[in-house]
């Protein structure tokens, strides 16, 4: 190589120093050529010095280069993931046109088929869980707010009962004080002296004194043996002697109200007809809500039944199902789950002592009353018997009802009617006659239809019947009574009732 190519060389590698550095210095740069002594070209150029203003600090230079190598790293990474991902999505594709194409490779598009199907039904069994959990959670909301509102109401209920006892309390007070007055001044004739004013009553001792009135009050009568009442008609033979026809419902009075949302709708019960232990006062409830119905509370008495304080809890060892179960001469007969099977348990004993299948009754929502809740069969007592009211496919949802032997549960006669068991809300027995009510949540329902077992005939009626908590899921009659007895959304209700003279 020459020495004028050699000079052209760094000739240009001197242009594009300076190039370069005017391009990171700015316009400062400056170049120049000269003849030394001995006549050669001498080129030099020169720049801003350290000192000055503009140029960067040590320190700072030495930050843009770091801060420049790390954004290098950085994209180097992010370049070599991006390599990485595409050699990847290379490889699937390879995979995939491997398992399409024609070369015997099914066996590898079948198994990635169905993987495909696995995740997807993974993704369904997600989505259907999520759906679970979100209506599980709406109904518990909807169960909160529901006992909110029942709290809200019993708070008001109990206010209520204050205002009314502090106002029954100063009513007691004011009519005492009446009452000792008007007896402290009255005279009285003594057989010797005549006229004389009564002493003043101890009002230390006034309660023992008007508890010692009250009783002396109440004589002891015979009469009421040898002549029993209408209103509470004996059982056996001279069953039938108060009967008639029914002519009114009275108004809703409610005993007790359950505690747990599995009390929405149930049945409670007294046994017209008791045997030893038991009396007319004791009372059984049974919490109709759930898969696997077993309990009966028993309460000695009313008191005990209102205060929610049972006497003993009879576990079944048969599941029932729905509301139509009934006591009768001490033994409690109920539907067992799931089947047209009629249990007769033996309170007394504990045990299930007579099963017998209804006839091709319709049983677990075949044929319910309109409000629902499995009420395929319901069985009923009146004054005539055990009665159990049911509808088969051969009525085609007729009501049909059979009178049934409580020793044996065998059929002893049968009447099939006129009307549509769904098209009703509920039914009971009184004196061989059938009563349908219009409606279970209806506050103005009737009484609309009476099918009598005497003439196999039907007729329709308009006797007022108030669902006064909007959701009667049992009604029955009780003919000691003379009442009938609903359960009407959580609360445990009575009517009393009025029956033509025949």
């Amino acid at each position: 190589m020459g020495a004028a190519s050699i000079t052209k060389m760094l000739m240009i590698w001197l242009l594009l120093s300076v190039g370069l550095a005017r391009v990171a210095l700015g316009s400062t740069v400056h170049l120049r050529r000269a003849n030394d002594r001995n006549g050669r070209c001498i080129y030099s150029f020169a720049v801003p010095s350290p000192n000055e203003a503009s140029c960067p600090e040590l320190g700072q230079a030495t930050s843009a280069i770091r801060e420049l190598q790390r954004e290098s790293n950085m994209q180097r990474s992010e370049l070599e993931s991006a390599k990485a991902r595409l050699s990847l999505l290379e490889n699937l594709v390879t995979q995939l046109h491997m398992a399409l194409g024609a070369g015997g490779s099914s066996a590898s598009a079948a198994e990635l088929q169905r993987e495909l199907d696995r995740l997807r039904m993974e993704r369904a069994q997600q989505e259907s869980q999520i759906s679970r959990l979100e209506a599980a959670y709406s109904t518990l909301g909807q169960e909160k707010s529901f006992l909110e509102e029942e709290k809200r109401r019993l708070e008001q209920e109990k206010a209520e009962l204050g205002r009314r006892l502090e106002s029954n309390t100063q009513e007691t007070a004011r009519l005492r004080a009446s009452q000792h007055h008007q007896v402290s001044e009255a005279p009285v004739q003594d057989s010797q002296q005549g006229f004389q004013e009564v002493s003043k009553w101890d009002m230390e001792s006034f309660d023992y004194q008007e508890l010692k009135s009250e009783l002396t009050e109440v004589p002891a009568s015979s009469v009421f043996e040898e002549h029993p009442s209408s209103s509470h008609p004996a059982t056996g033979d001279t069953a039938t002697a108060g009967c008639g026809e029914l002519v009114w419902v009275g108004e809703p009075v409610t005993f007790r109200r359950a505690e747990t949302i599995a009390g929405k709708y149930g049945v409670w019960m007294k046994d017209p007809d008791p045997v030893p232990p038991y009396t007319c006062e004791t009372t059984w409830r049974v919490d109709a809500i759930g898969t696997d119905i077993r309990q009966v509370f028993e309460y000695d008495d009313a008191d005990q039944f209102m205060k929610g304080y049972p006497s003993k809890v009879h576990v079944l060892p048969r599941s029932m199902e729905s509301t139509g179960a009934i006591i009768y001469r001490g033994s409690l007969y109920f539907q067992r789950r799931k089947s047209r099977t009629v249990a007769k348990y033996n309170l007394k004993t504990e045990t299930i002592t007579v099963q017998k299948d209804i006839p091709s009754a319709g049983y677990h929502g075949q044929f319910p009353y309109s409000w629902g809740g499995y009420t395929d069969i319901d069985l009923a007592v009146d004054e005539m018997g055990l009665w159990v009211t049911y509808s088969t496919d051969k009525a085609k949802g007729a009501i049909v009802l059979s009178k049934l032997d409580p020793e044996t549960l065998e059929v002893e006669q049968t009447w099939e009617t006129n009307i549509r068991k769904q098209a009703v809300a509920n039914s009971f027995m009184i004196c061989g006659t059938l009563y349908t009510i219009s409606s279970y949540s209806a506050p103005d329902a009737t009484v609309n239809f009476a099918y009598h077992t005497a003439t196999s005939t039907s007729e329709p009626l308009s006797i007022r019947f108030e669902n006064r908590y909007g959701y009667s899921s049992m009604v029955d009659y009780n003919p000691t009574e003379r009442k009938l007895f609903t359960w009407d959304n959580f609360n445990m209700v009575t009517y009393d009732i009025r029956l033509s003279t025949i």
